[in-house]
């Protein structure tokens, strides 16, 4: 099996077409010029996807259902992209209404959602108890022999200290629910971004270190990272697979690709396998690479 997560950027559907791969606090990425690029960027994002070809994807930064299916009918589908007949796109916590979702070509065998959860539910200390715990959520997808659990922690921004403070809580949280949900010998794998602006450390970092094994930390660190930010330059590793001690036991080669065709030629000047239409800001497939996984036999 091919797992694979990909922060898309703000896709949204509008009417009859799709924002682009833009952030409204970029000033680059207003007005009608920026606003001409965004057919092109869904290309990208859309190509992309074709080229790692996953046969589970998650994703981040989707506005809502009818924003998935009219990404997949109107720009995977004429790619000649195999159908992904499971498709889901939950509401969560995010204040702009950009949430988790997932294309799987396996059924689902049970979906959750934990949007509403709150840390008292789960006797976590925390100033405010009663308001939601996950900034967006962490949603609960049960495969035929894996589980996935799709994340999208809290950003740094835009203050760095508090924000690092909520990332630990919804670690704790997100493995209280696993360690709940999971026995010693199953088979499970956290997707998704862990906004951790480290470029080169390990997302276990947010847990105990027999929790899980961030199979991210595979790669060199020089070659994990999958966002530059595009005021500072900085690199970073946000997006992470972290698995099972038992997953990681039974494919111990098993190492995330990133794939990093489609970031725009600021982030990654000297990439030769660019897909063509990059542009050095936009068009892009987004800010992110997307970051593939193959379990073989699964």
């Amino acid at each position: 099996m091919r797992i694979a997560t990909f922060n898309v950027q703000n896709l949204r559907l509008r009417g009859d077409r799709l924002d682009g791969a833009r952030d409204a606090d970029d000033p680059r990425d207003t007005g009608a010029a920026a606003h001409r690029l965004d057919p092109l960027d869904r290309r990208l994002t859309a190509e992309i996807v074709a080229l790692i070809d996953a046969d589970v994807l998650a994703l981040q930064e989707v506005f809502d259902k009818a924003t998935l299916d009219r990404f997949h009918d109107d720009l995977l589908l004429p790619l000649g992209v195999a159908p992904y007949p499971h498709r889901l796109c939950l509401p969560g916590n995010d204040g702009r209404g950009l949430d988790l979702a997932l294309l799987s070509r396996p059924p689902l065998r049970q979906v959750q959602s934990h949007a509403a959860l709150t840390p008292r539910d789960l006797g976590l200390a925390a100033d405010r108890p009663d308001l939601p715990l996950f900034r967006r959520d962490a949603l609960r997808v049960d495969l035929e022999a894996l589980t996935l659990w799709i994340v999208h922690l809290k950003a740094p921004r835009p203050n760095p200290s508090p924000s690092a403070a909520i990332r630990r809580l919804e670690a704790e949280a997100l493995s209280r629910l696993i360690t709940a949900a999971h026995g010693p010998g199953a088979f499970w794998l956290i997707a998704g971004d862990f906004n951790d602006p480290d470029p080169t450390g390990t997302a276990t970092g947010l847990f105990d270190q027999t929790f899980a094994v961030d199979l991210t930390a595979r790669r060199p660190p020089s070659d994990r990272w999958t966002y530059r930010d595009p005021v500072t330059g900085q690199l970073s590793a946000p997006d992470r697979f972290l698995g099972s001690p038992a997953l990681a036991a039974r494919w111990p080669e098993a190492c995330p690709t990133p794939v990093r065709f489609g970031l725009d030629r600021h982030a990654n000047p000297n990439h030769e396998g660019r897909l063509p239409l990059v542009g050095h800001h936009r068009p892009h497939a987004s800010d992110h690479a997307a970051l593939l996984l193959d379990l073989p036999g699964l």
